[in-house]
């Protein structure tokens, strides 16, 4: 891929424009026969196989000994997110089916608020099987502590292929405890199944928390307690930090070249005592999953917003090609700096933006040296970024782990990158 360099010394992909430009996606496609797919993950989820990467050779392990690879004195940045039941169904006095998939909150917007609203709540939804619903209140009746409660949904503003949709209950129960025992735990739609009761306890990572997402972060379902305790015998740190993974991170890319998809938007929250963790220690810092990649490096983004004074505090966002737009004049040191001036300022205890940020070849990393993360879609905006990393190697990677019966995608084996 040849890069060029705009007006403000920041590196674009060529071609012109703002974004992808000459990154054909085709270009970052390979074979996965079916048989490669891991519909079910292994009965132990941390003897998984570990395919190890580091100065361009492959060393293949079993997870529970990453603690061999790992740098003494390493930082491990782990999204609590938890998987909500974010499908709900409902049937129609007809007997049509409808199904709504809860993506994000609307009112209000704050997913700990939306959470534990009592009464009502709006959230952006796709519905399936939307012609059949032609505007009537759609109800169900689900049992919680042994009380009935009804469940309604009222369609509201369409917007492309997603609907506000109201939703309101008759007793004093939580959105959480509503949709925990309303809805359907989602699994990716490349495995080509329903949701099974397993699925409850291993499609979440073992340290989820903060309910929001609709898709788990993968990379860290091979996390145990046991994996955790090896860890501190090497004096590695752990963080946590939450990114709520939206439905986009299955969207395929359609568009011949980059610059024609646009990248999907989650909400992430640092606390404060991380971002003074890394001020102390700034360096090794290792994201455990794409969502933690994209998480951290928007971070520096984010620093660079209040040192250029485009910050916006009502909504911080780090848009999907500022990284490729504004020349990154200061050090990731000077960006956690800003952030922590920022939170002391305002007294706040943590930082919650919004990010599009893409991640594609040609990037410069500035904050992650390495990452945990498990084998990802062929054309996907997450192979794009594994490729921003590894370069080219990304095929040879990827030809190894097809030839030496690694398991692909969501409960597959896991990859460890170290530069």
């Amino acid at each position: 891929m040849k890069l060029n360099i705009n007006q403000n010394s920041s590196i674009l992909p060529s071609t012109g424009g703002v974004g992808g430009g000459s990154i054909k996606i085709s270009d970052f496609s390979y074979d996965l026969p079916d048989s490669k797919i891991a519909k079910y993950p292994l009965a132990h989820r941390d003897l998984s196989k570990l395919l190890m990467w580091q100065n361009g050779q492959i060393i293949e392990s079993v997870f529970n000994r990453c603690i061999d690879f790992l740098p003494e004195g390493s930082q491990l940045v782990f999204n609590n997110t938890r998987v909500i039941h974010a499908r709900l169904f409902f049937k129609k006095e007809t007997g049509s089916k409808i199904e709504i998939f809860c993506l994000e909150p609307l009112e209000p917007v704050d997913y700990q608020l939306a959470f534990q609203q009592t009464k009502q709540i709006t959230w952006k939804c796709m519905v399936g099987n939307l012609k059949k619903w032609k505007g009537e209140t759609l109800h169900q009746s689900i049992i919680i502590a042994g009380e009935t409660v009804t469940l309604s949904a009222e369609k509201g503003e369409q917007n492309g292929n997603t609907v506000a949709v109201r939703f309101f209950w008759d007793k004093a129960f939580s959105f959480a405890e509503i949709i925990e025992h309303s809805g359907t735990l989602p699994i990716p739609p490349y495995l080509n199944r329903e949701t099974e009761e397993t699925d409850e306890e291993t499609y979440q990572t073992v340290y989820a928390k903060i309910d929001g997402s609709v898709a788990a972060p993968t990379a860290g379902l091979h996390f145990t307690d046991a994996v955790f305790d090896t860890l501190k015998t090497k004096e590695i740190s752990t963080h946590e930090i939450t990114l709520h993974v939206g439905a986009g991170t299955f969207q395929p890319v359609k568009a011949e070249t980059i610059d024609g998809h646009t990248m999907h938007r989650e909400t992430v929250v640092f606390p404060k005592s991380v971002i003074e963790k890394f001020r102390q220690n700034p360096g090794q810092i290792i994201a455990v999953g794409t969502t933690s990649v994209r998480s951290l490096e928007s971070l520096y983004w984010l620093g660079l917003q209040l040192e250029n004074g485009t910050f916006n505090p009502k909504n911080p966002e780090i848009g999907q090609w500022e990284a490729y737009k504004i020349p990154a004049t200061i050090s990731f040191f000077k960006a956690l700096e800003n952030i922590s001036d920022f939170l002391e300022s305002k007294n706040l205890g943590e930082i919650q933006f919004a990010t599009q940020i893409i991640i594609l070849p040609g990037y410069d990393f500035k904050v992650v040296s390495g990452m945990f993360t498990n084998f990802h879609q062929p054309q996907s905006t997450l192979l794009l970024l594994i490729a921003a990393f590894l370069g080219d190697k990304w095929k040879e990677i990827y030809d190894y782990a097809l030839n030496h019966d690694f398991r692909f995608l969501s409960y597959g084996d896991s990859n460890l990158y170290l530069r």
